[in-house]
């Protein structure tokens, strides 16, 4: 079931009347990806909701089917861009929303990247996968207030060529920033990198001493990224990696997306990895 026109104000709100009251949208754009990922760009119907900064994510809603917590994939004034792999039964309609459907969205929720205590200082960005999604937004800005950065370098790793997202936006980047991409199996035309994407850590050009490095992707993927960038020389305090667990009330009421003594909806997702590494290192999370 979507929101329609002639009900979708009904169900839900048009002026941010609360963070658990979904404020209606309409799809402007939708675009398919990838054979399980969608991009949507959508609309307020009446009111916008806050600007939402990189890395803080909004519960996308159905009714009828659920809501589920996206990462922002971009900003166009106040249409928000997300980008949807379809993973069950939420998402896989989300991703069959047309031009003119109506959705519920709330938010923004969570710590971003706090792009601000990297000023002056160089700049490592690492995604792996869908990892880009969250850290797309971040590299628009990196890109746009270039001038307060020093060496700005992008990595991003892959599990193929034809399963990169965005491969027009990277294009992009590397015509201001230093990017790199690597992937798992290479298709016969690929000339790029083959391997894992800590191989690329050490030809990069940032000072490992004086950077912010924010890293994206696959939990394990995280794990051996931010040990690799720390033994160079990174402290882990300017080590930042985005957590994904089950969210569902988004404002750390439910406790269902707890991590020891974090609520990651709250606290995160955008977490340092000092915070980060001893809580994940215990068996029981």
């Amino acid at each position: 079931m979507t929101l329609h026109e002639d009900h979708a104000v009904s169900i839900g709100s048009t002026d941010g009347a609360g963070p658990m009251v979904p404020v209606i949208h309409r799809v402007v754009a939708a675009t398919a990806d990838l054979d399980d990922t969608t991009t949507l760009t959508v609309r307020p119907v009446d009111n916008a909701l806050p600007r939402p900064q990189p890395g803080q994510f909004n519960m996308l809603w159905l009714p009828g089917i659920g809501e589920v917590p996206i990462s922002l994939a971009g900003l166009d004034g106040d249409d928000l861009v997300h980008t949807i792999r379809n993973v069950g039964a939420v998402t896989d309609a989300l991703c069959s929303l047309q031009v003119g459907d109506f959705l519920g969205v709330r938010g923004p929720f969570g710590a971003g990247w706090n792009l601000a205590r990297a000023r002056g200082r160089d700049v490592l960005v690492v995604a792996g996968g869908l990892g880009i999604v969250p850290l797309g937004p971040l590299v628009d800005e990196l890109i746009s207030d270039r001038a307060n950065f020093g060496q700005v370098s992008v990595v991003i790793g892959n599990r193929s060529p034809d399963t990169l997202l965005y491969p027009e936006r990277v294009k992009s980047w590397a015509e201001s920033l230093e990017v790199e991409v690597t992937v798992d199996v290479a298709s016969p035309d690929w000339t790029g990198h083959v391997g894992v994407v800590t191989e690329l850590l050490t030809a990069v050009n940032t000072d490992p001493a004086n950077q912010i490095a924010f890293v994206c992707g696959p939990e394990v993927m995280m794990r051996f990224a931010a040990e690799a960038v720390i033994d160079r020389g990174t402290p882990a305090e300017n080590v930042l990696v985005s957590l994904e667990r089950n969210m569902h009330c988004a404002i750390g009421h439910c406790g269902r997306c707890q991590l020891g003594p974090m609520f990651i909806c709250k606290d995160g997702p955008v977490l340092p990895w000092s915070r980060v590494d001893p809580v994940l290192k215990a068996r029981s999370r």
